[in-house]
């Protein structure tokens, strides 16, 4: 079968640029999430990057070429310039995105002047599925019912909008009622995180492997007949599950949109005071925007290349067929064992227990880009 376009994305392309790029704006954040990597605090650092240094910033950010730029926190809402951010942003060619939390700071906030600037999309977390489990999982009352008006101004100013639930030990059992709240939602992505252990989150809220490995399961099946597109964070052996669910039919049609990006792979963070790093969830920093070009850092630094490298891979992961594709949550076996190049500490498949190989090349939004 010839190859469609969205296929021809070699496994290797993350080598020289990134997909995306996410800065933490800010830690500041006036709610208290139980599974906060970020261990936010209601005040700004002091040592934050400046507006001119967020500008300069950007500026590294257009030389490496992502294909999204995403502000987040904390809730980036607590900076009063981030308009002036965005519009900078969106001037210089990038497509933003912002990850506010749902506080009445945001329902105050400029949501036509975001919608002027040409803001990409927002993003609006749901972690309980209901008012009683989010606004516990939050740590704020109210949280729920301003994040439905926030979902109701999102729609009155035309700005799209996804929905992220963050899956733990106390709301999978939710899981059928995440499904019919997005059912009457209707997100452009409903992407859901697969809790990492690093900040407020513990072990003790981890779902197990084979809790994860049905999760997939389920995510692939709905993914067939939903309006909207389902991702995960953190949960990179979902790629796995789909791509065999899709061979095992045999029903035609394109494949599903895969990826193959990782921790410092395709995916690079700015902390809010310039560290450069793989992931938010790995906070080892490889470098810092005061002192650095960032596309250089991203290229050459060894962090960086090592986690690029599916050779450097240990245990079950060093040997899977599927590392180029999958490669398991580098920043969840950091959390876990203290070696970002362990074995995914939460994956049941044995490699090369499956017929179905894996693809040698992948469908990823990347190569509809073409970036």
């Amino acid at each position: 079968m010839r190859p469609t376009p969205a296929l021809r994305n070699p496994l290797n392309r993350w080598d020289d640029h990134p997909f995306i790029v996410i800065w933490e704006v800010t830690r500041s954040c006036a709610l208290a999430c139980r599974h906060c990597r970020a261990e936010a605090r209601p005040r700004r650092d002091p040592r934050e990057l400046s507006t001119r240094e967020g500008k300069a910033l950007i500026d590294q950010v257009v030389r490496a070429t992502p294909g999204y730029f995403i502000l987040t926190g904390g809730d980036p809402m607590m900076r009063p310039d981030v308009l002036e951010l965005v519009s900078y942003a969106r001037g210089k060619g990038l497509e933003v995105a912002l990850s506010p939390s749902a506080t009445p700071k945001f329902l105050k906030a400029d949501l036509a002047g975001l919608h002027a600037a040409g803001l990409h999309r927002l993003s609006l977390s749901l972690d309980g599925a209901s008012r009683e489990t989010h606004d516990a999982f939050r740590g704020v009352k109210g949280t729920w019912d301003w994040t439905q008006t926030a979902m109701e101004a999102c729609r009155r100013h035309g700005l799209d909008f996804q929905i992220n639930t963050t899956l733990t030990r106390q709301n999978l059992h939710e899981f059928d009622r995440f499904v019919a709240l997005m059912e009457t939602i209707r997100p452009a992505m409903w992407n859901l995180f697969l809790l990492v252990p690093t900040g407020r989150g513990k072990n003790g809220d981890l779902l197990d492997g084979a809790e994860l490995e049905a999760l997939f399961h389920r995510l692939y099946t709905l993914s067939k007949t939903v309006p909207y597109k389902i991702k995960t964070t953190e949960g990179q052996h979902y790629r796995r599950v789909a791509w065999q669910r899709w061979r095992e039919e045999k029903a035609g049609g394109p494949p599903p949109m895969l990826g193959n990006t990782n921790d410092g792979k395709g995916f690079i963070f700015v902390s809010h005071i310039g560290d450069i790093c793989p992931s938010g969830f790995l906070p080892m920093a490889a470098g810092n925007v005061r002192e650095e070009e960032l596309l250089a850092v991203y290229r050459t630094s060894p962090l960086l290349k090592s986690l690029r490298d599916p050779g450097l891979l240990k245990g079950k992961c060093g040997r899977c067929e599927w590392n180029r594709i999958c490669g398991g949550s580098r920043a969840r076996s950091y959390a876990m064992t203290g070696d970002y190049l362990a074995e995914e500490p939460l994956c049941v498949y044995e490699p090369h227990s499956s017929p179905l190989a894996p693809p040698s090349e992948v469908a990823h939004p990347g190569a509809v880009l073409g970036k």
